[in-house]
């Protein structure tokens, strides 16, 4: 996080600071959060540098420490840009709160969105954008639709699900928590509206006049996934869609913070919820979505759509993708 280079205000610790990052960065984290220990002595109330002294003690696996580290840091924290709560809830030390951590997630992406092309799919191998669109364009084909009215890409990031939604759209709009990102398509001209707020939020102001909703690797830090539906429902004309990606768990939770600060979302559960909200689901497989620190990440893809007319019952469908009455 950006906000991690910051001075502490006294040029002794923050040459401590930068000894450590070197140490860190060389992998020895177990120095470095020693050094980063001295450095924290000199500035007490660094909110960056607790951030940094956890971060080292998790590498250097003394869990313990890093909790002590994070629960200062969120004492000192008034605006959660560095996700202390989030980081405590990963590892069973607190509750992660209510939906979406918006001073981390702007933050996050604040400083991200210069690179985010370029490490998300340069190097990550991202592709939610390109299975998303490739199974909307497959039941818009079986569903005989041509063309959307009106389309909102939530979470829109540098616009690349736009890029592939754009061709098909009359009216497209992108919703982002992060200024920077806004900035960054800005320049592209892929949208024909962009508002910076959280997707809720800005759900919860539409007319039911929408014809598709996407959110393409965004759900994931939201949480619990109910509220959106529950907001997304609303915003949807009748018959309107919903294609969206979390990433994937098989365990009985409905959804669990992962350590890198990510929701995953139970299959099964996930399922429940969107029948619970109303929703007819049209496609709803397991894919390869990217990879995380040399790992792949396993994700559910969804296509669902608002019914017609209100006693429209859901229709179930296999993991595979084939819809069955």
């Amino acid at each position: 996080m950006s906000k991690a280079i910051y001075s502490s205000g006294d040029v002794f610790a923050d040459r401590r600071a930068d000894y450590a990052r070197q140490l860190d960065q060389s992998g020895d984290p177990a120095a470095a959060s020693e050094l980063m220990e001295q450095a924290l002595e000199l500035a007490p109330e660094w909110a960056a540098g607790w951030d940094l002294l956890g971060n080292y003690h998790e590498k250097a696996g003394n869990i313990s420490a890093a909790i002590g580290a994070w629960r200062r840091l969120e004492a000192l924290d008034d605006h959660g840009v560095f996700g202390a709560r989030l980081k405590l809830a990963a590892h069973n030390a607190g509750a992660a709160g209510q939906g979406t951590a918006v001073g981390y997630v702007e933050a996050l992406f604040d400083q991200y969105a210069a690179k985010f092309e370029q490490s998300l799919v340069g190097k990550l191998g991202y592709k939610v954008p390109e299975l998303l669109d490739e199974i909307v364009n497959q039941e818009m084909a079986r569903l005989g639709i041509e063309r959307f009215g009106r389309a909102i890409d939530l979470g829109c990031g540098t616009g690349l699900m736009g890029q592939r939604l754009r061709g098909k759209v009359d009216h497209l709009e992108g919703v982002d928590i992060s200024a920077a990102m806004i900035a960054e398509t800005a320049r592209k001209g892929i949208y024909d509206k962009l508002e910076k707020a959280e997707l809720v939020e800005a759900l919860n102001r539409c007319d039911r006049d929408t014809d598709l909703l996407t959110a393409a690797d965004v759900l994931i830090y939201c949480g619990a996934i109910e509220p959106v539906l529950s907001a997304m429902m609303p915003a949807l004309q009748p018959g309107g869609l919903v294609a969206f990606s979390l990433e994937a768990h098989d365990g009985p939770e409905a959804v669990f913070l992962r350590p890198s600060l990510r929701y995953a979302h139970g299959i099964e559960a996930t399922r429940t919820a969107l029948v619970a909200a109303g929703f007819s689901i049209l496609r709803y497989e397991t894919a390869e979505l990217r990879m995380d620190r040399g790992a792949p990440i396993t994700g559910i893809l969804v296509v669902a759509q608002k019914p017609q007319h209100s006693m429209t019952a859901a229709n179930d469908v296999g993991m595979d993708g084939d819809v069955a009455a």
